[in-house]
Order: C-alpha cells, then structure tokens, then sequence
C-alpha cells in the first residue's frame, strides 16, 4: 500500500502544542496526539523503513525506537515545559537508537531541521575519531561525507575545544576537525516545510536527504 503523505492535522497538532505547552492542553488534545502525531509518525517511518534499510541503517515503527518520544525529561532542565513540540525520527547504524551514529529528521509546526552524527563520544571514542582524522584515507572519506551532508544544507556545529590537541599531527586545511569531542553535520537554521512532505513524494524525499547524511554515519560507525 502506497503511503499518501504526512497528514497536515500533524503540523496544527504540533502547532497548537507549541502555542500551549501544559498538561491541560496535551490531555484536552489526547486523541489528536494519538492519531496526528503518534500514529503518523509511526506510519511515516514504516513507509521509510524499506528506503532506509536500504541506505544500510535502521528505521523501527515505534516509540522510542525511530520515533522519539514526545515527553521531555525535564527534571534537571531550566525549561520546564512538558513537551517537544515536534515529530523527531532516528534511523540509525543499529537498535541502540540515540546512542549510535544516525541520521535525525525533525518536524515542527514552522519548518524542520535534518542532521546525522553521535554527541558524547568517549575517551576512547575520541581518541579513535582524532586518529582517523589523522589518516590520509579516513581523512579523504571523511571530507567526502561532509561535502555529501553540504550539498543538502548541512554544516558542522562549532568546535568543542579551543586548542588543537598536541598528541596528534595536523594541517591547517583540516586540523579544525580535531577541535571536535563530536562532530554533528546538521541544518543550522530550520527549512521550510516542503509541500512534497503532504504527498506520496515524501518518503523518496526523505529518503534522498537520508542517502546525502547515510555516509557520515557510516563513517562514524567504521572508524570510531
């Protein structure tokens, strides 16, 4: 069965949400978040989950899998609000989501945002990552993925460190990526919805945005 497009009830569900962020609304909205958020994220991504698996990374129709949950975690957060107001997919290099290298896809009510990468590398993930910025031919991988996440608006976040590290060799041409405890390629500023995102063009739409990110994430997978 061919998949119609995400319904335009998702977006003024979210948007209300945005406009009143409390229990009182969520729960008085319950059936909506149900059948416009809940239900059509999960079919959004099962639509997806062909495409995606064949990009070679993972997309489950469920909650807290490739959907993420709508719930924030507010108890060590300044902003007490209750809920993300968005539509928030993960596909990644395994079932570990949030917790692998993946490509992120977010939905909110006035644009949506696209990114891929892993935040929080440890130590030794850190020491594995500036080591292979260090080869020649990761290196050369490496660039190559970056400039596939450029062509669909992509950028890396600001470095993490000021200093270059004084363990690893490097060049001027590339050495800001060892200003890096991880490197996340993302939208910087939210996109316009597109109008194909309502139709049966939005998984081949979605899935070409995750065909530009894919081999970053692999990268990432490989090498650290």
């Amino acid at each position: 069965m061919s998949y119609a497009g995400l319904p335009r009830e998702t977006i003024r569900f979210l948007a209300g949400l945005s406009a009143e962020n409390n229990r009182e609304w969520f729960e008085s909205h319950r059936a909506d978040y149900e059948t416009a958020w809940l239900n059509a994220g999960l079919d959004l991504i099962a639509a997806l989950s062909g495409p995606v698996s064949a990009l070679g990374l993972t997309a489950v129709p469920k909650l807290n899998a490739s959907l993420r949950r709508i719930y924030r975690d507010t108890r060590f957060a300044r902003d007490k609000r209750p809920y993300d107001p968005a539509l928030h997919m993960i596909f990644s290099c395994g079932n570990a989501f949030n917790k692998e290298p993946g490509v992120h896809i977010v939905l909110r009510h006035d644009g949506f945002g696209y990114g891929a990468g892993l935040y929080g590398l440890s130590p030794e993930g850190l020491d594995r990552y500036r080591q292979a910025v260090c080869n020649p031919d990761a290196r050369a991988r490496l660039l190559a993925a970056l400039d596939r996440a450029k062509a669909v608006g992509c950028a890396p976040d600001v470095a993490d460190v000021k200093r270059l590290p004084k363990t690893y060799p490097s060049d001027p041409a590339w050495e800001h990526l060892l200003l890096r405890k991880s490197l996340i390629v993302r939208t910087q500023t939210d996109q316009p919805l597109p109008d194909w995102l309502f139709g049966p063009a939005a998984v081949q739409g979605l899935a070409d945005l995750g065909a530009a990110l894919a081999p970053w994430v692999h990268w990432l997978h490989q090498e650290v």
